[in-house]
């Protein structure tokens, strides 16, 4: 190949990583994080992700290892929750400045601390791996935490994730859901569990919350373009458009961890 078509290459690969900057700027948290999961294939012995959250195994998803066995991060004795944490050196400093910021936002909403590793046990270890993904709270030891670099490093989607590893699940498996939503389950990729409903939650007995940022939009995982969740009664309720955390995610996450 001739230098030409070399420098070609580089101005080609160079417009279309600014072109996708410029639409994951405008998209939603879940929008965010269902387009850097699109089609990612997983390679064999690596976690079991299923929609953004990560398993060990592919049988442990129909498990509840979260409420089942106790996934909370241990509380210190004056009050707060100290949560170690690394970050891959992959990472631009300017993604490193936004992943520090959104850790810092729940320091000054809770009583959260996240704290640079030194020699703890558990943390997490947070990296630039295929897609954006998450366990559901604390599993123990070394725990990936992925931002894909260089396109889904957000705030929003950082306080998503995070939000996943201190014990929440997705706002639309809320255990009263079909008084607020309703799936429209004959549009859903095959395969997707993101609408799937669960009873047995973290959502603090709070009411249901289409601002959070932990909800998923209207076209979640489609599989045709068309709506996959319509709000009830009113359909012109908005929701899954939140960019930082609602509220009454704050409310529940302090609620959880006894703040």
């Amino acid at each position: 190949m001739d230098m030409k078509c070399i420098l070609g290459l580089v101005v080609l690969l160079a417009v279309s990583a600014w072109a996708e900057e410029q639409i994951n700027q405008v998209l939603s948290t879940s929008e965010r994080i269902e387009r850097a999961n699109r089609n990612i294939v997983q390679s064999p012995g690596e976690l079991y992700i299923e929609d953004d959250i990560a398993y060990r195994s592919k049988f442990e998803r129909n498990a509840d290892p979260c409420t089942a066995s106790g996934c909370m991060w241990p509380k210190s004795s004056d009050g707060n929750v100290y949560i170690p944490y690394i970050i891959s050196n992959v990472y631009s400093s300017r993604e490193v400045a936004i992943i520090e910021r959104g850790l810092q936002s729940f320091h000054d909403l809770s009583c959260i601390r996240f704290v640079r590793r030194t020699s703890q046990r558990d943390y997490l270890n947070i990296q630039s791996l295929s897609g954006c993904y998450s366990y559901i709270g604390r599993v123990g030891y070394e725990q990936e935490l992925s931002l894909q670099q260089s396109s889904y490093v957000y705030y929003d989607t950082i306080q998503h994730e995070v939000l996943h590893a201190l014990g929440f699940n997705h706002e639309q498996t809320h255990s009263n859901r079909d008084q607020y939503i309703r799936v429209e389950w004959q549009n859903i990729t095959p395969g997707s569990s993101v609408h799937s409903q669960s009873l047995n939650l973290l959502n603090q007995e709070t009411t249901y919350d289409y601002g959070s940022v932990m909800h998923y939009g209207k076209f979640g995982f489609s599989s045709n373009g068309q709506p996959t969740m319509v709000a009830i009664p009113d359909a012109n309720v908005e929701f899954g458009m939140a960019t930082e955390m609602s509220e009454k995610d704050i409310i529940q996450l302090n609620q959880l961890y006894g703040c």
